[in-house]
C-alpha cells in the first residue's frame, strides 16, 4: 500500500491519542537507513527512540530471532520456562553494575520495568514513597505517569495521578539548577513531602532523556548514593534510554563508579524486540512473594534470543569504542555549527549520547522551541528523522545507530547544516 492509502487507514482507525504525526510509512529498513511505502529513502537520527543502537536489523539479531523462531514462540515462563530467559538474567546479572550479588526479572516496556522497581523497593523496604526529579521519563502507565518530570502531553488529558510520588530539582547547571541546589531541594522534598522513613526509592536518570539529555554530575551520584546509604533509601538508576552502549560505557552509570540498589533497562537491549529488565541486589529482588513479579509476555523468548544476541554483538564489534568515537565526531560537527550559528549553543555528548539546543538569545540562554520544530520538520522533508526534546523543547537530541556507517553520518549531519542555513 502507498502512503496515502496507509495514512487514510490510520485517519479512520487508529486513535488520536496513538496516531503518528508522520505521514510516511516505514516499509524496509537497514542499519541506519529507512526506506518509506512510496520507496523514499530516509536517514534514520532517531533509532526509534534509542531502540537500535546496533542498528535496524543487524544479521546476527535476525538470526537469532529466526532460529528461535524455529523452536517454540511462547509458553509464559511462569508456566514452563525456558532457557533464553534465565540466560539473559545471568548475563546481565555480570554485566550491571548494582551492589552485590545481582537477580533478575524480565518484562516488555521500560515503564513496566519501572513499575516493577517500585513494587520490589516497597516489598523490600516496606515503605510507600518515591522521590523522582524535574524533567525525568519512566513511562506512560499511571505510577510510571506520576513519576515523570514533565506534565505534557504524558499526564494532560488523565486526572488524577496516584500519590506517593515526590518531586526534587535534577541539576541542569546551563538552566540555572547548581548542584547545591538539586540537593537542598531534594533534602526539602525529605523534610516537609516525602518524609526518609516513608520513602522507599530515590530514582532519577544518570542521563535525562526527554528531559533533554543532561548528564548527573559525579559527585551529584556520589552525593545522592551517600543520602540514600545514610537514610536507608534504596537508588534506583533508570537505564532505559541511555544504556545498552548509548554513553560509550554499557551503562551511564559506570561513568561514575556509583553502584545503585536496583537498575532497569529496556530499548536497546534487544534491537527492537520488546524486552526489558529490572536489575537488583538479590536481596531485594527477592523481598516479594512467589509469582508477585512477571506477566503473559513478559521475556518472551523471541525478545531473549534477541537480546542475547545483541549482548554478543557488543563483545565482538567493539560497539562501546564506536560510541565514544562517534561521540567525539558529532560534537566536532556540532563545535563547528556552535561557532557559526548564533542560534547553536550548549553542544554536549556523554559518548554517542551527544545533543546542543537552539536558542534566540545566547547571552541570556531563551530556548528557541519554533525553530527546533522548524529543524526537525525540514530535516523530515530532506530525508532525515530527527528528534527534539527537553523541559522547553529546543534540544536536539541524537541516537543514530552507533554502527552508523561514515558516508551516512555525513550525510545526515550535511543535511542539518544545510537546513540551519536556510531556517537562519
Amino acid at each position: 500500500m502507498s502512503n496515502a492509502e496507509l495514512n487514510e487507514l490510520k485517519r479512520k482507525y487508529v486513535a488520536n491519542g496513538a496516531a503518528s504525526p508522520a505521514t510516511a510509512f516505514a516499509d524496509h529498513a537497514e542499519n541506519a537507513e529507512i526506506w518509506d511505502a512510496d520507496g523514499n529513502r530516509f536517514i534514520d537520527f532517531a533509532g526509534g527512540i534509542g531502540v537500535l543502537n546496533i542498528g535496524h536489523r543487524h544479521p546476527k539479531v535476525v538470526a537469532a530471532v529466526k532460529a528461535q523462531l524455529d523452536k517454540v514462540m511462547h509458553t509464559c515462563q511462569t508456566v514452563m520456562p525456558y532457557e533464553g530467559y534465565v540466560r539473559v538474567a545471568e548475563r546481565l546479572s555480570h554485566l550491571v553494575p548494582v551492589r552485590g550479588h545481582a537477580k533478575v526479572m524480565l518484562a516488555n516496556s521500560g515503564a513496566e520495568a519501572l513499575e516493577n522497581a517500585v513494587k520490589i523497593a516497597r516489598a523490600a523496604t516496606g515503605r510507600p514513597n518515591v522521590i523522582c526529579f524535574d524533567g525525568g521519563y519512566h513511562g506512560r502507565t499511571f505510577f510510571t505517569m506520576a513519576m515523570n518530570g514533565k506534565v505534557a502531553p504524558y499526564q494532560t488529558d488523565f486526572g488524577p495521578m496516584p500519590g506517593t510520588v515526590f518531586r526534587a530539582p535534577y541539576p541542569v547547571d546551563y538552566h540555572g539548577i547548581s548542584e547545591d541546589e538539586a540537593i537542598r531541594g531534594l533534602m526539602m522534598a525529605l523534610k516537609t513531602d516525602a518524609g526518609p522513613t516513608n520513602t522507599a526509592a530515590i530514582i532519577l536518570e544518570p542521563v535525562l532523556g526527554e528531559g533533554g539529555f543532561y548528564p548527573a554530575p559525579t559527585t551529584f551520584l556520589e552525593r545522592l548514593r551517600a543520602i540514600c546509604d545514610e537514610l536507608g533509601i534504596l537508588m534506583i538508576i533508570d537505564e532505559v534510554q541511555s544504556g545498552f552502549g548509548r554513553t560509550g560505557k554499557m551503562f551511564a552509570i559506570e561513568h561514575s563508579g556509583v553502584e545503585p540498589d536496583i537498575m532497569t533497562m529496556a530499548k536497546s537491549m534487544a534491537d527492537g524486540m520488546p524486552i526489558s529488565a529490572v536489575v537488583g541486589t538479590d536481596h531485594l529482588m527477592d523481598a516479594s512473594g512467589p509469582n508477585s513479579l512477571g506477566g503473559t509476555y513478559t521475556g518472551s523468548p523471541t525478545a531473549c534470543a534477541a537480546a542475547l544476541a545483541v549482548m554478543d554483538v557488543f563483545e565482538e564489534e567493539n560497539i562501546l569504542e564506536r560510541s565514544r568515537a562517534l561521540g567525539e565526531k558529532l560534537t566536532k560537527r556540532f563545535n563547528q555549527w556552535q561557532a557559526r550559528y548564533a542560534c547553536v549553543d550548549n553542544v554536549r555528548h556523554m559518548g554517542a549520547m551527544a545533543a546542543f539546543e537552539l536558542v534566540s538569545d545566547k547571552n541570556t540562554r531563551t530556548p528557541d522551541a519554533e525553530l527546533t520544530g522548524a529543524l526537525c520538520r525540514k530535516a523530515r522533508e530532506e530525508g532525515l528523522i530527527l528528534l527534539s526534546c527537553g523541559m522547553y523543547g529546543n534540544t536536539i537530541r541524537f541516537l543514530m545507530p552507533i554502527t552508523i556507517e561514515d558516508d551516512v553520518l555525513n550525510e545526515g549531519l550535511d543535511i542539518i547544516e544545510s537546513c540551519l542555513e536556510s531556517l537562519v
